[in-house]
Formats: structure tokens, sequence, C-alpha cells
């Protein structure tokens, strides 16, 4: 395999929709994703009320990538090997010592091997690694903290409302009837929430059409909300970029499970029919669906019989993971955290910001500092790197973090943005992720920080 990788080597080209090629306003959004699933446990399920009052502060506890230890009620950071970095009990922090009560003198959490080797949902944790879940792990920790303060015990329970207030607020037809607090906001207000592609994202997505490159776009959301958002950052033709759109795609099991399954369908009015497809024969829009079924359609559109595909997304679990493994598709991912640790946002991005944010907008949250969901916590350290104390405190080393080795084991290459690339020719040559190559390499523009400054002390 070439050391480098190239758009123009590609026959076909899909994106994922959320956090990949729709930016959102991250504060905004990650207050209204916690208050949306709060709000349910206060209305619904007579939880405190307390849950619903946030200050900007509280925020640095929103970080990608933790694991619920349900079986604990600990919230845990994972090293490449599984070693459990930092842990909190509820939002509380976990000292050296307690994590070695907890996970014993290695600090072992005892279900990585499942969640490393296949990322598949449990009943004994959860992962966090996208950003519209992501407030839902600061919650949970805010439920905790609750329980305690009652004097309940802590168990699984809490984790079923928590699920109820997920299915309450993102359910298929949530949109169409307006119910839960996400989807109403969003259609009263979307640029309160959404940020609109720049032009040079829309004139990339056209030279690569035009490039005779097959376009497609495929999310998990429902064809309502993809519309709404697609409308809302490419404009009301946005229809006439892709080649195929696929929504309710259900990743990752798209991916992975075999098609008598999940078969694709057709919609009416952003309703399925009721009849699966046998296969799919045309280009169109479709609902659910398979990845071998795609495949097939793909051969016969670009006439090979093993057309090279490129998926960028932003979700380790339902994106880069099945789409590499499975679908065996170079995969690029869309890491925010990298704005987070000195990589410039791209300018494109910036002048976008200034135009669609005006102040007022911005409320008091801004003035007072909430954190960025993206950006580097005090609390959790680093996505990519962090320091491993050994029990006694003396020795230190820094580790990758599981998060970090995943993008570097299933990513072809990781981007803040798809603004950082859109002004690149299409045959620019992007140095990949290798094994034998130093773990900055694949990144672009540049590395994040931390992985810098480990790679310099390593050296």
């Amino acid at each position: 395999m070439s050391e480098y990788f190239s758009l123009s080597d590609c026959d076909v080209i899909g994106f994922d929709l959320d956090h990949t090629l729709c930016r959102y306003h991250l504060k905004e959004t990650s207050r209204l994703i916690y208050e949306s699933f709060a709000r349910y446990l206060v209305e619904h399920k007579g939880y405190d009320k307390d849950l619903l009052n946030l200050t900007p502060a509280t925020w640095d506890f929103c970080f990608k990538g933790l694991v619920v230890d349900l079986e604990e009620g600990n919230l845990v950071k994972l090293a490449e090997d599984g070693t459990v970095l930092r842990a909190t009990h509820g939002t509380n922090d976990l000292s050296t010592e307690e994590i070695i009560k907890h996970y014993g003198p290695k600090r072992e959490w005892k279900h990585f091997n499942s969640l490393n080797t296949s990322f598949t949902r449990s009943a004994k944790y959860y992962f966090y690694d996208n950003y519209f879940d992501l407030p839902g792990a600061f919650l949970c920790g805010r439920v905790v903290d609750m329980l305690h303060k009652r004097g309940n015990e802590v168990n699984s329970d809490f984790w079923k409302d928590m699920m109820a207030a997920i299915d309450h607020n993102y359910n298929t037809s949530a949109f169409k009837d307006d119910t839960g607090t996400y989807f109403p906001s969003v259609k009263r207000d979307p640029g309160r929430y959404l940020q609109p592609c720049s032009e040079s994202v829309k004139t990339w997505l056209r030279s690569m059409k035009n490039a005779g490159k097959v376009l497609l776009l495929i999310t998990s959301s429902h064809s309502d909300y993809c519309r709404l958002i697609c409308e809302h950052i490419l404009g009301k033709d946005f229809e006439e970029l892709f080649d195929v759109i696929i929504t309710n795609a259900l990743k990752p099991g798209f991916f992975s499970l075999v098609p008598q399954q999940r078969p694709f369908r057709t919609l009416v009015n952003d309703m399925e029919e009721s009849e699966g497809l046998p296969s799919l024969d045309k280009p169109g829009w479709y609902s659910q669906g398979n990845w071998p079924h795609l495949h097939e359609l793909l051969k016969t559109m670009t006439g090979k019989p093993e057309p090279k595909v490129v998926y960028f997304g932003d979700s380790m679990r339902s994106d880069m993971f099945p789409a590499s493994s499975f679908g065996k598709w170079e995969t690029v991912m869309i890491v925010e955290e990298m704005e987070g640790e000195g990589v410039p946002k791209s300018d494109a991005a910036m002048s976008n910001e200034a135009q669609v944010e005006p102040l007022e907008k911005r409320g008091k949250f801004e003035e007072q500092g909430m954190k960025s969901p993206s950006s580097a916590s005090n609390q959790w350290g680093s996505y990519f790197v962090d320091l491993h104390k050994s029990g006694g405190g003396d020795e230190e080393s820094q580790k990758l973090t599981w998060c970090c080795h995943c993008i570097h084991k299933y990513s072809t290459m990781a981007i803040p943005s798809v603004e950082h690339i859109a002004d690149l020719p299409l045959d620019y040559k992007f140095p990949r992720f290798s094994p034998d190559k130093p773990c900055t390499t694949g990144y672009y523009p540049r590395p994040p920080d931390s992985l810098l400054k480990r790679c310099e002390s390593l050296s």
C-alpha cells in the first residue's frame, strides 16, 4: 500500500452528515442536548429539578471518548491497552488509590477486550464517542451525584431512564411529531445550531462530481431531519450534489449485517415503504439498507469490479471501525479535538463563524467561559495522550489514549473538518497512518500538540 492517500485515486467519495459535512455550534447544541435529556428525566421520571441547573464551569466535564462503567457508576478514560488513565464516580475524580481499589493494581478495565475488538453495545458499559450523545455522559455523572446525595443505591437502573431519554428525543418519529426538546428547537432556529458549509466546500463537492466521482451521503438521521440540515448548510439544491443518499442507515449495522436483515427501502413523503428492495438497481434516495447491496450498485455505477471508496465520518463506532473493517473502505476521520490542541481553524470556518454568530446570539454562557466540548478538559486532560501514574505515584509514563490508538488503527487519515482540505487539489497526496511510521503521521494539517510533545519526549 502506498504511504500516501489521494482523493483522485478514489472512485467513490462518501460522507456522514452530522459533525462531518455539517458542523454544529457545539456549545449551543450540547446545551440543547443536555437539556433535552435532563428535562425528560425530571418531567417523566421524577428526577431532581436541580439536574437542569448548570454553570458554565461544569461543562469542563463534557469530554468525548469516555466509557460509562454501569456496574460501578464510574466514568473512565482508557489508555490504548485498556488501563484506566482517569476515572470519576459521578462527576468526582477518583484518586489513584481509588482507581486501584476498583480496577486492581494494574488498573485494567475488565470489559476492554469486547469493546476494543467489536465496539458492540453492552448492558455493562456505554462508550460516548460522538457529540450527539456526549452530553449524556455529563448527565450520567450528575445523576450518580444526585443518587448519592439522596442516599440511594447507584445501580444500572438509572441507565434504563437514560436510554428512554435518548429514545424520547431522537426516535424516528420525533421530528415529524414535534416531540421531545431537541428537534422542535432545531426546527425553530436552525441557524442557532447549524453552521452553513462554506462556498469552498460546496465547490469542492461539485468538483469531485465533475471529475466523475460517485458521491454518497450515508447518515443514521431520518430523512426529514437530513433534509432540514442539508437545505440549511448546502442549499435547496443539495440533492444534485449526491448520486446516492441513504438516511436512517442505522450504522454500524449498515456495514456489518447480512443483506437479508435490513434491505433498502424507498421513501414516500419521508415514510418508508413497507416492502424492502431485493437489490439496489439505480442511484437515488433510500432508507436503511446494507453495505453489500450498495457495493453492487457502486460496481455498476463505476464500471469497476472493486471500486475504491473513501468515507468521511466522525464516529469511531459508527463510521471508522465498520467502514474499514467490513467495507474495506479508506476512511477519513473528522477529529474536532485537533482544533483544541494547536491546529488552527480553517480560514473558511473562521469567516463562516464570524458571519453567522453575532455576539448577542452567543448569550451569556460564552462570556462566562463555557468550554467547547471539543477542547481539552481540565478534569479529563487531552483526547490523544495522557500521563499514566503507577501505584505509589512514582512512575509516570505518557500513554496514547484508546481513542487516539483507534484513530491510527481504523482511519486512513484525520482532519479537524472538511473545510481544512476543501481548497486542496484532488490529487493532493496526504501521508497516511501507518504502524511503521511515527504516530504523528496521518494528521492534516498538523498533529495535535500533545502528540507532538509525546514524540519529542520519546526521541
